[in-house]
């Protein structure tokens, strides 16, 4: 379906053309007809589907011919990464037009922050913001978000996951009752289905199916303990021939931890997580897009927040808790037709999610024999706390006299 076919102003329609853009995704085709027709919408699609195009089109089409729009839309976003992302699309989208847009998010310096109220003061067509240092605007009364007209809860599976469910319905406390809302997410769970029935007002709903890794990803894995996993890593990251490599951990403090065992052992690593200031994540994720920096290790967060050319290793070091969240990590690589490689490290808690993961993408995943030096390492196995076999001392009663 051609975006001609959508008829949307002029100017909006130039800078999509100006951008290439000539024909919708599927999701933008089922969900730009509906968000212009001002209904609520629960989408479930995936990161590389073009999601953000299907929001913004038809809500960017709206504003452009609305007169009064002051801080007419609000986007949350899970995470600053995923929020400059969504602001890069509007201010391309919005070039040829009048339309403004404004990033809110914490982190920054005092000068940020009163950059930010005063944009707020005036007025600005789009907010796109994380939960936490918005509801610090909207508490202290700087923002007013009376007279929104349009909500979008982006990737709001990933939102709930990072704790955000408070944050989310304190924020909506905000807003007016009549208003459009949308929710796009990756995954439906039931808390998301609970999220959508407090939020939205009568929502259609849209799914389309999560796709396929990439035929380009060469997807293997390794059986090991715990005690195998740093020294294999090390091993594949020595002697292979990769230059750019997401590797991809369960926790922020497992990140931390293989940061800095990595660089003790020479290898050229950072690890990106939420403690780091905003500067410190933007110049890592910088040096990584540069290829100054061959390695980045960080938690799913990191597979929906980043858009890198040129990965060509992908690692899980710990197998992903949903199988989705397989699909997101490995699509880092094999990227616009090139090739790719995907290790994944399954030790003996893990193979009910292999099994899931497997089921999904219909196909067994080539499991790789270890080096020998790798294979002779054996599991420390921690001891049993003691069990108390002393006899229990029987509890003898007394009558009390009367």
């Amino acid at each position: 379906m051609d975006f001609k076919d959508f008829n949307f102003n002029p100017e909006l329609l130039e800078g999509l053309l100006a951008m290439g853009f000539r024909n919708a995704t599927p999701i933008q085709q089922q969900a730009i007809p509906i968000i212009s027709e001002k209904k609520d919408l629960i989408a479930c699609a995936q990161t590389g589907t073009g999601k953000t195009g299907a929001y913004l089109l038809p809500i960017m089409n709206t504003i452009s011919a609305t007169e009064n729009r002051h801080n007419n839309t609000l986007i949350l976003a899970p995470t600053r990464e995923l929020a400059q992302q969504i602001d890069l699309q509007v201010e391309a989208l919005s070039y040829f037009t009048n339309i403004s847009s404004l990033t809110v998010y914490g982190g920054g310096d005092g000068i940020a922050y009163e950059q930010q109220k005063r944009s707020m003061r005036e007025g600005v067509d789009i907010i796109i913001a994380t939960p936490g240092r918005l509801i610090s605007h909207l508490s202290s009364g700087v923002l007013k978000l009376d007279q929104l007209q349009h909500l979008v809860l982006d990737e709001a599976d990933r939102m709930l996951d990072m704790g955000f469910y408070d944050d989310i319905m304190k924020i909506v406390s905000y807003l007016p009752v009549k208003r459009q809302t949308v929710l796009f997410s990756a995954t439906m769970p039931p808390k998301i289905r609970t999220l959508a029935s407090k939020l939205l007002n009568h929502p259609l709903q849209i799914n389309i199916a999560i796709s396929k890794p990439a035929e380009g990803i060469l997807q293997q894995i390794y059986h090991v303990h715990d005690e195998q996993k740093v020294p294999l890593l090390t091993h594949i990251l020595k002697t292979g021939d990769f230059k750019s490599i997401i590797i991809f951990a369960s926790t922020k403090e497992k990140v931390k931890n293989l940061g800095k065992v990595f660089r003790g052992l020479g290898l050229k690593a950072e690890a990106f997580h939420s403690d780091l200031g905003q500067k410190e994540r933007e110049s890592i994720l910088l040096t990584f897009k540069n290829k100054q920096l061959p390695i980045l290790i960080g938690t799913d967060v990191l597979s929906r927040g980043i858009d890198v050319e040129g990965i060509d290793l992908v690692v899980n070091f710990d197998v992903p808790h949903d199988a989705e969240d397989y699909v997101h990590r490995i699509g880092r690589t094999a990227r616009a037709a090139t090739k790719g490689t995907a290790i994944t490290l399954v030790n003996n808690r893990d193979k009910r999610k292999l099994d899931s993961i497997e089921k999904l993408i219909e196909r067994k995943i080539e499991a790789l024999d270890l080096p020998e030096a790798i294979a002779a390492i054996e599991a420390v196995h921690k001891p049993e706390a003691p069990r108390n076999n002393k006899p229990r001392k029987k509890k003898v009663w007394h009558k009390k006299k009367v």
